[in-house]
């Protein structure tokens, strides 16, 4: 075993990065195994089988489902969600504040619209940990098993050590509880969805549990009854996309160094567009253009944005002019200087 084997180990165990600490773990058995100690190395990965599915400290998790738990790391990306959404997220916390048992949230909606994000939030706010939990790892193709994975699961979630300082996170919870009447497999899916039910109601109620679903319309009523609220976050209106749309690009721009903002003209593109998509996507859309962006060119990702969103290049200085551009604003869309734009749209008209 190395040097460097050991302090990475160290390392990972002080920085909580479970998923580093075990890959370093396996490494050093592999090595003793390489080098003829096969009783050793058979007894590390005998611990490490039995370890933390979240982390060496990570509050009394046991591996009877292996990795199926992670730590979400909590970044300060902004959220800018509609008022009605904040509204609900602001009671969830003070339930939570309140600790009357009120601890199983459902977030529902389309993908992107905030849902995941929300829940990293709350947790920053509320100053806890989160784990999320990867639904398709307990999924078993062997019958049964995975009913069994699901209720081991609930198992290691109500014997955390201190249930009030974390967040358990079901992302796509649907994977787990489609509604077993109309499943294919009715009988392997009714046993995921009891086991889901029945770990529902035997939460330790000192654990806030959050699950997420784009497929609300499909969920098992029965389940659905279970949560304590359900949040609906598809109330967005094209303004409070617009609105967001602004914020994030305002966000992105003053990451990168060589850009130079422009809302007027990111919003004239914006305005362009027949349906803006969810800031999910937005975000996505915002953040390649920028990334893309020429280092030489500070409105480089207006252009870029444009061709995203529209589907299009803006070479031509008549249709942007149409569009309702400025001849400045043709200049830094197609990269055709402002005097012979003009002459090209006289020349046309």
């Amino acid at each position: 075993m190395k040097k460097n084997d050991v302090v990475n180990l160290i390392k990972y165990h002080m920085d909580r990065n479970e998923a580093g600490f075990l890959q370093q773990a396996r490494q050093i058995a592999n090595d003793f195994q390489a080098n003829g100690d096969a009783a050793l190395g058979q007894y590390v990965n005998a611990l490490l089988s039995n370890a933390n599915a979240i982390s060496p400290q990570s509050r009394g998790f046991v591996n009877t489902v292996p990795d199926a738990i992670r730590v979400l790391t909590l970044d300060d990306e902004p959220l800018p969600l509609p008022n009605a959404i904040q509204e609900d997220l602001r009671g969830i916390i003070n339930a939570v504040g309140n600790a009357l048992g009120v601890n199983r949230f459902l977030f529902q909606g389309a993908p992107g619209t905030g849902k995941t994000e929300s829940a990293k939030q709350m947790a920053r706010i509320l100053s806890r940990d989160l784990y999320m939990v990867e639904t398709s790892i307990l999924i078993d193709s062997r019958l049964g098993h995975t009913s069994k994975n699901i209720d081991n699961l609930f198992q290691q979630i109500n014997e955390l050590a201190h249930p009030d300082k974390v967040i358990i996170l079901f992302d796509e919870i649907d994977t787990l509880a489609m509604d077993r009447v109309n499943s294919h497999d009715v009988r392997e899916m009714g046993r995921a969805t009891s086991a889901m039910l029945k770990g529902l109601d035997s939460l330790n109620r000192d654990v806030t549990l959050i699950a997420t679903t784009n497929l609300y319309e499909s969920f098992d009523p029965a389940l659905l009854r279970r949560f304590d609220a359900i949040v609906d976050f598809n109330r967005y209106t094209q303004d409070d996309l617009k609105t967001i749309a602004e914020i994030l690009m305002q966000h992105y721009v003053g990451k990168l160094e060589h850009a130079i903002p422009n809302k007027r003209l990111f919003t004239k593109i914006l305005a362009l567009m027949p349906q803006l998509p969810y800031p999910g996507d937005m975000k996505n859309l915002i953040r390649t253009s920028l990334a893309f962006s020429s280092p030489d060119s500070g409105t480089d990702y207006l252009r870029r944005f444009y061709i995203s969103t529209l589907g299009k290049e803006p070479d031509d200085p008549e249709t942007l002019r149409k569009e309702g551009f400025t001849l400045k604003e043709i200049e830094v869309l197609s990269g055709v200087a402002k005097s012979t734009a003009a002459r090209k749209i006289s020349a046309r008209g």
